[in-house]
């Protein structure tokens, strides 16, 4: 399936001397991204200058202009990569003046508005480089109603009507290009991909497989299982599902098919666990970064909060692939699986960064410094074995690679930017969720639905940050008004934001899926959306017991993880399982019955929370015992048969 919409543009490769090139300059990038961010304090508007300015540098000689553009730069790119850079030496050089100078009251000088526009225009070509014309659309539909919405009727019209204002607001304050989303991309979504990348480079992706192939492997289902263990673990080192669905999904995808799976349900395994990386801890997306500096939650916070619903997102798709398998006798692994102590006994030490990462964070040290932390027990780690020892060389690959992943990323948030300066600067974000309350008349239930309809919606085809930063904006002001904490709300929306990449029509992350899967990714993904269905509920459960977060005392959190996992399996048996007692009406009642139980053993109430734990363990008992009543009455036709 074709996909125009989302058409990028071409990643080039390059080779021999290019390549050294290119690699040695994004390394010595990479390393002025560390020591600005460790070593020195900078001025946020002279990072976001540089950071943005070097970045675009960079991405229009490494990005073609479309799809069919060729594999060396043009005088295009060139002239486009030579103006964001005088772009940015200019600004560097005027910093102070531009820091001083007192916005929308000053007129701006003649350099001043060329260079201004010239970025207003840059970030525009980048993001449709890097994440296709659907964000660039939606960013010049923005761009469009700040200039002109003075001409619209209450409530939605405003008062703006210069371009030089918007242009004040977006490009010379940090209120626009270089506000939070690029903040957080230039310091800590930077180094803890630096991390990741460093980590797989070091060998670390190659040991989480084995890992996940040593527990499950040989189990009914085995490869599918590995896909489900081996992306959540990946997950932590990349925090993008596409990515994780490329990385994993080559290795796990084409193993399925070889061992009979359907392509549709090995591609949508892989959908389903690579979206979750993203919400997996410690390393979570680029987009819960941005939540931090939103809420103003400390990020050992939100890791503390992702864990618990983080895992019950992987439980549900592990017990469905479970009970799928065992359903239609899905095969393990043909391979030798290495033995667990084996696996331990070569890759333990990658268990070491990963650990100081932790550690850092519950001490209570910045991100910034936990991702350097981890970044260099990475390093150390290596040497401890001969298999795993990194060069100076891999070492400089791993710098340049990081600033070549961090290019869509930066292409995005810097797009978000300039919507949220825009809607912070027409008041559009107020008037939005004034909408969405006067539709579902202020009513609990349907403004969540509206809220994670319209999350998902602005999350068709676009990077995870930027629809989650939009819908933070757009929707998020509408679950403060009704009531719901801000931390709750927030991580409401990230959790939708995420499910996008795998939610039809457009589903990101199952187009990649598609790719391998050699399957449509509109198939892929109605498949992933099934097996991904507690994700899908659990962000209703934080807004509705906040336990589920560890929002709570230490007993309360202890049930609602006990509801949670019993909440998870209701869902998983009541979609896969098909032996059910009493025909297909009594099935059918016994189906809802789980799921009404499930929902009740999430309650925020503690009774009614225990009845519901209680109900599904009954229906589970029932479930189970004719399932083995079932299985040996076959077991004794075949042996009288035989």
């Amino acid at each position: 399936m074709s996909v125009s919409f989302l058409a990028t543009g071409r990643r080039r490769i390059f080779k021999g001397a290019p390549l050294t090139v290119l690699t040695l300059v994004a390394a010595a990038f990479a390393c002025w991204v560390i020591y600005a961010n460790i070593f020195v304090i900078s001025d946020p508007l002279v990072l976001g200058i540089l950071f943005v300015s070097s970045i675009y540098t960079l991405l229009f000689v490494v990005i073609g202009h479309s799809p069919r553009a060729p594999n060396r730069p043009t005088y295009l790119d060139w002239a486009l990569a030579a103006l964001s850079l005088a772009a940015g030496i200019f600004f560097f050089l005027n910093a102070k003046e531009i820091s001083d100078r007192i916005s929308l009251l000053q007129p701006f000088t003649t350099a001043q508005f060329f260079f201004g526009s010239a970025l207003l225009f840059l970030t525009l070509e980048a993001t449709r480089r890097t994440t296709g014309l659907g964000l660039t659309m939606v960013v010049g539909l923005f761009l469009i109603y700040n200039q002109f919405g003075y001409l619209l009727p209450p409530p939605f019209g405003h008062g703006i009507s210069s371009f030089s204002y918007l242009l004040d607001i977006l490009i010379f304050t940090t209120d626009g290009l270089f506000g939070v989303p690029i903040q957080v991309v230039a310091s800590y979504v930077f180094l803890f991909v630096l991390f990741g990348t460093l980590l797989s480079k070091a060998g670390g992706g190659n040991f989480f497989f084995n890992l996940a192939a040593s527990l499950t492997g040989k189990s009914p289902g085995g490869p599918a299982k590995v896909a489900v263990i081996s992306s959540g673990l990946y997950g932590t080192m990349s925090g993008s599902p596409t990515s994780d669905v490329v990385a994993t999904g080559s290795i796990t995808i084409p193993i399925m098919e070889r061992l009979g799976y359907k392509k549709r349900f090995a591609g949508a395994v892989e959908v389903a666990a690579s979206t979750g990386g993203s919400a997996m801890p410690p390393i979570m997306g680029s987009a819960a970064f941005i939540l931090a500096e939103y809420t103003g939650t400390p990020y050992r916070e939100i890791v503390y909060a992702a864990i618990i619903p983080a895992l019950l997102y992987y439980l549900g798709i592990f017990l469905q692939v479970h009970f799928r398998s065992v359903r239609h006798n899905l095969r393990p692994y043909e391979d030798d699986v290495p033995p667990l102590a084996e696996t331990m006994r070569q890759g333990w030490p990658y268990l070491i960064p990963i650990g100081v990462i932790v550690g850092v964070l519950m001490v209570g040290y910045s991100p910034v410094f936990t991702a350097g932390a981890g970044t260099l027990a990475v390093i150390v780690a290596s040497f401890m074995t001969s298999g795993t020892r990194m060069t100076p060389w891999q070492i400089i690959e791993g710098l340049g690679e990081t600033t070549l992943r961090i290019l869509p990323v930066a292409g995005a948030c810097a797009a978000a930017g300039l919507v949220i300066g825009g809607l912070s600067m027409t008041g559009l974000g107020m008037k939005a969720a004034n909408v969405i309350l006067m539709v579902t008349s202020g009513v609990d239930v349907l403004t969540l639905v509206i809220a994670a309809v319209v999350t998902i919606i602005l999350g068709l085809g676009m990077p995870t940050p930027s629809a989650y930063i939009l819908a933070a904006v757009l929707v998020g002001p509408a679950l403060a008004k009704i009531g719901y904490p801000d931390f709750q709300s927030h991580m409401f929306l990230l959790y939708f934001a995420i499910l996008s990449a795998l939610t039809p029509p457009i589903a990101v992350a199952a187009l990649a899926a598609a790719a391998i899967a050699q399957e449509d990714p509109i198939i892929i993904a109605v498949d992933a959306v099934r097996l991904a269905a507690v994700g899908f509920l659990l962000p209703f459960v934080f807004l509705w017991n906040p336990a589920i977060l560890g929002l709570a005392d230490p007993a309360s959190v202890v049930l609602a993880s006990l509801g949670g996992v019993c909440a998870a399996s209701a869902i998983a048996v009541s979609l896969e399982w098909v032996c059910f007692p009493g025909g297909a009406g009594m099935a059918w009642l016994l189906r809802i019955a789980l799921v009404a139980s499930g929902i009740a053993a999430v309650a925020p109430v503690a009774a009614v929370s225990l009845l519901g734990i209680a109900s599904v363990g009954t229906i589970l008992s029932i479930v189970y015992m004719h399932s083995r009543r079932v299985a040996a009455a076959g077991d004794d036709k075949a042996v009288a048969a035989k």
